[in-house]
């Protein structure tokens, strides 16, 4: 993955001379504005922290953090509308096929039941993350927030946990769409969540990034990748002048419409 960073890197015109032993990038704006572009995961394993000492050096140096949302505030998740039986809402295949993950999972479904689908997606989602060795407390952007408190360093969030909220309650038919994707592609996104732990514990990231599966259908595509890309590339150019290290999903940084091709106008 170094190299891919380093050849998007060049075709982007950016000057990026430093090669990191974790998923990133630097992006100068006009303005006098320097960006370093952190390819985040939201669990990590115990063995991604602490997290590499060139990132706690250089978030050190930044006049601030910026991350999509302030995840060491309080959830906004815990109120949901009534939804119609998950029988009523899944095909009798998809129901068969969550009643065994939740098996697997040890998960009661019955806890599933009147949840919107992208409220029951994301807890799915966690708990594979969790089945894997992955913990909340060892993801990347949870540990440069409690460093950048340490450090009295000022955070600035992209969006903030109430727009996330909105942004998925706005998927229609109660993010039913999310759901269908979480099941039709959970072998492959376990094989994503262990290739992205490899980004970051390989000290040398390889290569890989030409094969990575995709775990979106279009329309999540859209909505979830490039609606916010545009709209994160709108505040990082709004920014003062100064060095900002920022820290999105690792998937924001590379395919169609990423982050970075936005920020350089491409």
């Amino acid at each position: 993955m170094g190299q891919r960073l380093r050849r998007l890197a060049a075709f982007l015109g950016i000057i990026s001379p430093t090669a990191y032993a974790y998923p990133a990038l630097d992006i100068s704006l006009a303005g006098k504005r320097q960006l370093h572009l952190v390819g985040s995961i939201h669990m990590g394993t115990r063995d991604m922290s602490p997290l590499p000492a060139q990132l706690v050096a250089r978030l050190q140096q930044a006049d601030a953090l910026i991350v999509e949302a302030d995840i060491t505030d309080s959830s906004p998740f815990g109120h949901a509308d009534q939804h119609l039986a998950l029988e009523q809402r899944l095909s009798a295949a998809e129901f068969c096929q969550l009643q065994t993950l939740c098996q697997e999972l040890g998960t009661d479904i019955a806890t599933f039941s009147a949840l919107p689908g992208w409220q029951i997606a994301l807890m799915m989602q966690a708990r594979q993350a969790q089945q894997l060795g992955l913990r909340a407390e060892y993801g990347i952007d949870y540990q440069l927030l409690q460093i950048a408190k340490t450090q009295q360093k000022p955070v600035i969030e992209l969006e903030g946990a109430e727009e996330q909220l909105n942004l998925l309650e706005q998927l229609p038919e109660g993010g039913m769409v999310l759901l269908h994707d979480t099941l039709e592609h959970w072998h492959t996104n376990a094989r994503l969540l262990q290739t992205m732990i490899g980004w970051w514990l390989d000290g040398e990231p390889g290569n890989t990034l030409e094969n990575l599966p995709s775990t979106f259908s279009a329309e999540l595509y859209d909505r979830l990748m490039h609606h916010r890309n545009r709209r994160w590339q709108q505040k990082l150019d709004a920014l003062p002048p100064g060095h900002y290290v920022v820290a999105v999903g690792a998937l924001h940084l590379y395919g169609e419409d990423n982050l970075p091709a936005m920020l350089q106008g491409r």
